[in-house]
């Protein structure tokens, strides 16, 4: 019985798989719609978003990534700015992600085995959202699929068309996302072990040489006009884990504070954790993607059909150098590794691992396989753990951005600014301004100021005030005060919106001055308040303790 459903999906698995796949991009459609932009989607719309491609190349360099979606957005944007438009891009390079992804993994293991790894890629929860959401992923993740599939399909049918169409899939992921430099890394060794294994004709391996050299040049290219750029005026280069000292600094191993075992352990786990999105779910991936291993190591992985994986051996090669190549990076100190989304590009080794594992354990039938792959995406979407950062579906709901949106017009005046920090500016400039490129005024250092439909917006800049917080916003007030003149007794609106809008809830609850504060809130995750220039507001001095500032004069001395 077994036998004859194997031998129907291999038959009608291409068909079934297309249904699987539009019911994946219908899950992405329906994570696009309706919430508004988070701060990284505005930032990456507001790069694109120029009068020319020059420019929107030029302000792609401020940013951390390739340039890649920078130049997509800019053209995209004339088939719409709503929030479902702008994602787009991302839900339908999600989609091919999860078509290439069952090509590659089938052609190399089998179509049972394919058809797994495509049911997860569909519809994990958190790959899902890497496709809904305006950003690097769904672009980098299929381009990589599409790099491995054309790749092995070169080495089988001796094609220097698809040869090719390797070479360029890389140079577009590596335009994408720069963790695609250790992918190329890791499959740059998997040809050359095949190419050494396999009777692989002269002119294909002429014409996968080229395309290694040619990658070579263009990360030269990215490193020389960009790389090398990131973290100036910080203590730390990019070469030396420019992002570690912001939000990812657990991501990167450090040796004055971790164990390098229990770091390679705890975030290779972590890695699964987040693919899969529950923590229980990922630490059992975790053990199934390390048996899939034993299994190709040993040559006892079988397809479907009864018949060895092709090169099961060096499968498990390419599987386990894609995560030594990024665990290595983190413990040089280059790059973050563990449950973060700049570790996405591990979720193709990390489900074709557990595929492989789900296959081999159900000894290839279809009918014990798929219940299986079922149950888990199942528990993995119920019981599911969201990432830090996020919002609640409800808190982001575009009706709460379109109230405060509104009420903001009605209750500013030209000559009082709205003040706001640099993640909540990013929002503000796209909403206010009604998805229309941004005109900035002459700002100080500390600043940026903008004008949309009479309201006026000063905002801390990003490397003065990310977020605000207790702690911080005393000074930034009052820098605000001074540099633009404002006068006793001028209201002034403090608006926070995006992932994190915790200062009203500080105030209230760490200085007694602030416990009446009248706070509004549209959802969680949008909140705005008024204060008076003028009065008397808390500032810490360090660990001494706090001090207070009149808002309309100089900082006091931290004691």
């Amino acid at each position: 019985m077994s036998d004859g459903k194997n031998l129907w999906l291999e038959r009608r698995g291409d068909w079934v798989s297309v249904v699987v796949t539009i019911l994946g991009f219908l899950a992405r459609v329906w994570a696009a719609h309706g919430t508004f932009l988070n701060p990284d989607e505005a930032l990456h719309f507001r790069l694109a978003n120029q009068s020319s491609l020059a420019l929107a190349y030029k302000e792609s360099l401020t940013a951390s990534h390739p340039p890649l979606l920078t130049i997509v957005l800019y053209y995209w944007r004339n088939f719409g700015t709503s929030e479902l438009s702008l994602r787009m891009p991302s839900a339908i390079a999600g989609t091919v992600f999860c078509w290439m992804f069952y090509r590659w993994l089938s052609g190399v293991a089998g179509k049972l085995t394919g058809f797994i790894g495509l049911l997860f890629v569909a519809f994990l929860p958190p790959i899902v959202l890497l496709s809904a959401e305006i950003r690097q992923y769904a672009l980098f993740l299929a381009f990589l699929a599409s790099a491995l599939y054309f790749l092995d399909a070169a080495f089988k049918e001796k094609s220097v068309i698809k040869m090719a169409a390797f070479s360029v899939c890389l140079y577009l992921a590596m335009l994408s996302h720069y963790s695609a430099f250790l992918f190329a890394a890791a499959l740059g060794i998997y040809a050359l072990v095949r190419i050494f294994a396999e009777a692989v004709p002269a002119p294909l391996v002429t014409l996968w040489a080229a395309g290694q050299f040619g990658a070579l040049v263009l990360a030269g290219f990215l490193y020389k006009t960009h790389l090398a750029k990131l973290g100036a005026g910080e203590s730390r280069t990019v070469l030396q884990g420019w992002m570690s000292e912001f939000f990812l600094r657990r991501s990167y191993f450090d040796g004055s504070r971790d164990n390098p075992l229990v770091f390679v352990i705890g975030r290779s786990f972590g890695v699964f954790q987040f693919v899969f999105g529950q923590l229980a779910v990922g630490d059992l991936a975790g053990l199934l993607f390390l048996a899939a291993i034993v299994f190709l190591v040993r040559g006892t992985a079988r397809r479907n059909d009864s018949s060895s994986v092709t090169g099961s051996r060096q499968l498990a090669l390419l599987l386990a150098l894609t995560f030594t190549f990024v665990c290595g990076a983190s413990l040089a100190h280059f790059y973050p590794y563990g449950g973060t989304r700049h570790s996405a590009l591990l979720a193709i080794p990390a489900v074709a691992g557990v595929s492989i594992a789900l296959g081999q354990l159900s000894r290839g039938r279809l009918d014990r396989a798929v219940p299986l792959a079922v149950i888990i995406i199942f528990l993995c979407v119920v019981f599911g753990k969201e990432h830090q950062p996020y919002m609640q579906r409800a808190d982001q709901n575009r009706t709460h951005m379109s109230e405060a949106i509104h009420f903001l017009r009605q209750s500013s005046n030209s000559s009082a600014p709205i003040f706001t920090d640099y993640e909540s500016d990013l929002i503000l400039g796209h909403y206010l301004c009604e998805q229309k490129p941004l005109r900035f005024e002459e700002s100080v250092p500390n600043f940026e100021v903008f004008s949309c439909g009479g309201v006026r917006v000063v905002s801390a800049s990003y490397k003065a005030a990310t977020l605000f917080g207790a702690e911080n916003f005393a000074s930034s007030w009052n820098g605000l005060v001074r540099t633009y003149h404002l006068q006793a007794g001028d209201n002034i609106w403090v608006v926070q919106a995006g992932w994190r809008v915790d200062l009203a809830q500080e105030l209230q609850n760490r200085f007694a001055e602030f416990h009446n504060l009248e706070v509004k809130s549209f959802g969680n995750n949008i909140r705005l308040f008024r204060l008076t220039v003028g009065q008397p507001i808390p500032a810490f001095a360090g660990q001494a303790g706090f001090t207070f500032l009149r808002l309309d004069s100089a900082p006091a001395p931290a004691e």
